[in-house]
């Protein structure tokens, strides 16, 4: 396994010959946002397939950062995370999705704000850890990576895999004093 893998942000669907389709989104509460996903073959072509439709889909997102394959309709455990030009972003990556990940350590929890496409029409602050190591496998060579990362990245990082276990934001938030209307700006 590779720790901290150098050539994770390297990964593209284009560098596996596979085009991304953009697909909808669904949004709270379809049911498949709260069940949990099932583990999927990093290396079988329908995984590969996801992966880069993910990427697709978040890329025509303005603003998003992160997709989990529950929020395209797909139960499994697979997202795509990019904080590449956020200004909250410290560590960066670059463009990666991960299959069957997990979070094998997580430290230094603050709270922070956030959105999601599924959650359109709010944000709420949830405590996350800004330390986080993961691990997981990459789509198409099924490579088992070890992830360091910190701050902006690790709270994505950890939205995501919340969504691939069946849980929004919502259900990390302290109550309702801590969900908020979400700002639309013309």
């Amino acid at each position: 396994m590779s720790d901290a893998y150098a050539g994770l942000g390297d990964w593209t669907p284009e560098a596996l010959g596979v085009d991304g389709a953009v697909r909808p989104v669904v949004t709270a509460p379809h049911p498949v946002l709260s069940r949990e996903g099932g583990a999927v073959d990093p290396t079988a072509a329908e995984t590969v397939r996801l992966a880069a439709d993910l990427i697709a889909t978040m890329r025509v997102a303005p603003g998003c950062v992160g997709l989990a394959a529950p929020q395209v309709g797909v139960g499994a455990q697979v997202f795509a995370v990019d904080v590449t030009g956020h200004p909250k972003a410290v560590t960066v990556h670059g463009t990666f999705v991960l299959c069957n990940a997990r979070v094998v350590e997580a430290t230094r929890w603050k709270p922070g704000r956030e959105g999601c496409m599924s959650v359109p029409d709010l944000t709420g602050d949830v405590k996350r850890a800004s330390r986080l190591v993961v691990e997981g496998d990459l789509p198409g060579t099924g490579a088992a990576v070890r992830l360091v990362t910190d701050g902006f990245e690790a709270r994505a990082l950890q939205h995501e895999i919340d969504h691939c276990a069946g849980l929004l934001f919502l259900d990390r938030v302290a109550g309702a004093h801590a969900i908020y209307q979400r700002k639309v700006y013309l």
